[in-house]
Parts: C-alpha cells; sequence; structure tokens
C-alpha cells in the first residue's frame, strides 16, 4: 500500500467520520507510524477503522525534538503519516518543521487530499470565492486582533479565519466597532450534528450567538466578504503599489500594471497618481 521513507500526510475528518477517504484509511493501515497531534484523541478515530498502527506525538510542543528522530526513521526505511486531531495537517495544526526537514534531506513526502474546514466552509458561504486569504487564528491580545482586522477596510477578497469559542464573541464585538456593515457568514461545527451556517453583519451574528448560549460552544469559521468597490475609490494598497511603481516606471505604465493586479480602472489610479504628484 506504502513506499517505504515516506512522509505521507493524511487528513482525518473534521467531524463526519465518514468523510474520511479509502486511500486514507489505507495508508494509515500501511504505514509503520503515525505521528498524532494527540495520540489519546486519535485512537478514537484509528479503532472505529480498526486501524493497529503504532503511534507517537507530534505538536507544537515537542515538533522540534521529533523531527530528528523521525527523519532518521525514514531514511532507515520505515514510513511515516501524519495525521492532526481534526482535517488537514499543517493547516493551523503542526507538521510544517517536519515536512520542511524531509523536503531538506531528501525523504519522500506524499500529500493526500482530504477534509478542510477553511476551504469546506468558504465553498458553502455563498461568499466570493475566486480568490481568498486564509489567515488561522485571530491573534488572542485585542490590540494586534484589531490591527488585523483593520487590515479588512480595503480587502479585495474574501478573508477567512478560525476563531475558538472562548474568543468568537469578542471577535465578532471587535468587527462590529471596525466594519459594521462589512457581511459575513460564520460555519459552526462543519458536517456534525449541530452544524449551521449564519450569514448577516457582526451585529446580526452578534444575536444569534446571544440567542442560545449553546449556539457560543463548538468549532467556527468565520468568513468576511471583500469591502464593497466604491468605483471612485482606490484602495490604499493599490495606492501604495502605484506609489513604489512610479519610482521605477511612467505613471501611465504604473498605473496600468495596478489595474490589471487589483482589477481597477486604469483611468481612476492614474487620476490618483496625478494627485498625488501634486501634492508632493
Amino acid at each position: 500500500m506504502t513506499d517505504s521513507a515516506t512522509l505521507y500526510i493524511v487528513p482525518t475528518p473534521i467531524g463526519n467520520l465518514d468523510d474520511i477517504t479509502q486511500r486514507a484509511i489505507q495508508t494509515l493501515a500501511a504505514v509503520d507510524w503515525i505521528a498524532a497531534e494527540d495520540t489519546r484523541h486519535s485512537q478514537k478515530l484509528l479503532q472505529h477503522f480498526s486501524i493497529s498502527t503504532r503511534t507517537l506525538s507530534l505538536h507544537d510542543h515537542n515538533e522540534d525534538k521529533r523531527v530528528a528522530m523521525l527523519c532518521q526513521r525514514l531514511k532507515d526505511g520505515e514510513s511515516v503519516a501524519l495525521i492532526s486531531d481534526a482535517g488537514t495537517p499543517l493547516i493551523s495544526d503542526p507538521g510544517f518543521v517536519l515536512v520542511r526537514a524531509c523536503r531538506e534531506q531528501g525523504i519522500d513526502v506524499v500529500a493526500l487530499p482530504g477534509a478542510c474546514a477553511a476551504i469546506t466552509a468558504l465553498s458553502g458561504s455563498g461568499l466570493p470565492t475566486d480568490r481568498f486569504l486564509f489567515e488561522g487564528f485571530l491573534p488572542v491580545k485585542v490590540q494586534a486582533r484589531n490591527e488585523i482586522l483593520q487590515r479588512l477596510q480595503d480587502a479585495t477578497c474574501t478573508t477567512v479565519y478560525y476563531e475558538a469559542p472562548r474568543r468568537i464573541v469578542a471577535t465578532l464585538q471587535d468587527i462590529h466597532v471596525l466594519l459594521p456593515d462589512r457581511h459575513l457568514v460564520l460555519a459552526k461545527e462543519i458536517s456534525k450534528t449541530f452544524e449551521a451556517y449564519v450569514s448577516g453583519n457582526a451585529e446580526d451574528i452578534l444575536a444569534w450567538l446571544d440567542a442560545e448560549p449553546a449556539r457560543q460552544k463548538g468549532e467556527f469559521v468565520l468568513m468576511v466578504s471583500p469591502a464593497v468597490k466604491d468605483k471612485q475609490s482606490v484602495p490604499g494598497e493599490a495606492l501604495s503599489l502605484l506609489s513604489a511603481l512610479c519610482e521605477e516606471l511612467p505613471l501611465k505604465r504604473a498605473a496600468a500594471i495596478v489595474a490589471q493586479h487589483y482589477q481597477l480602472k486604469k483611468n481612476a489610479l492614474y487620476q490618483a497618481g496625478l494627485a498625488e504628484q501634486g501634492r508632493q
């Protein structure tokens, strides 16, 4: 089923056990070792599918120490599957250090497709999906969190966050202050019994959460729509790029490049550039 000396990145279900792939089950049963974020948590999954492969822990607090040992086992011809508690490993979960080390040392890495909360939530959100930015978890500290949220003032694509139940209300309260009219979608408990998608502004979603305290529990994916484009205005990030390019290129050429990159009107950028030059 598997080749020796290969690290397999194996997604696991984010709620419904039926969402695991046949290939994932076969791989987990065939490898020599399974490196799991929490071996006790993962045993429930492995027992459900009658998988008896040996496990060891690999999490944020021991990954640096585990890497050398796992790379040596891989070099010795053993195969290893990396799993997280749920979903695709490395996506806001441990594994980056191990995968990077394997790549650097010429060890084969094979990533299996599978469940990912961010992608599943986005696909069912009704928000634009042609371009999106995944930011993982927002900072715990209020100031750092607000600094990131303020950047959404001129966001040109859908932004996706994970959020913990103990912070979801505080985060939505911050968004209500900073982006009171922005359209949001909150996905809760994806693929589980109490799955829900809630749309509206921050005030709407806060009201939904407050209506029943149980709604504040579980796993959340918070998605923020792009800023509504005012055809007469130019986003700050586009102006910054225009200014930088104008140091090397004529304004007309710089405006054309920025317009293509941000899908804006060339004339609006050209006029903004002229206005900026007039202020200098």
